[in-house]
């Protein structure tokens, strides 16, 4: 499981957040995770985007093959 730490929110944001959680009935973290989850799949990120990131994302594309055969000319 992959973990991010953020720092230097502005004052009050945890606070905010906390109050958000326990209005949701969700720990701190359970609540940071709903929100950035929810903002992703309003704005889903494509291949595209993932291969153009300097981080260099671990993206393996393997294509299936499509099944076609080759025909012999009828000459």
């Amino acid at each position: 499981m992959e973990q991010i730490l953020i720092r230097s929110l502005p004052a009050g944001t945890k606070t905010a957040l906390r109050a958000r959680a326990n209005s949701h009935h969700r720990s701190l973290e359970a609540e940071a995770r709903a929100i950035i989850a929810e903002a992703l799949n309003r704005d889903p990120i494509t291949l595209t985007d993932l291969l153009s990131m300097d981080e260099g994302a671990d993206i393996h594309f393997e294509p299936k093959p499509l099944g076609l055969k080759a025909r012999t000319p009828q000459l």
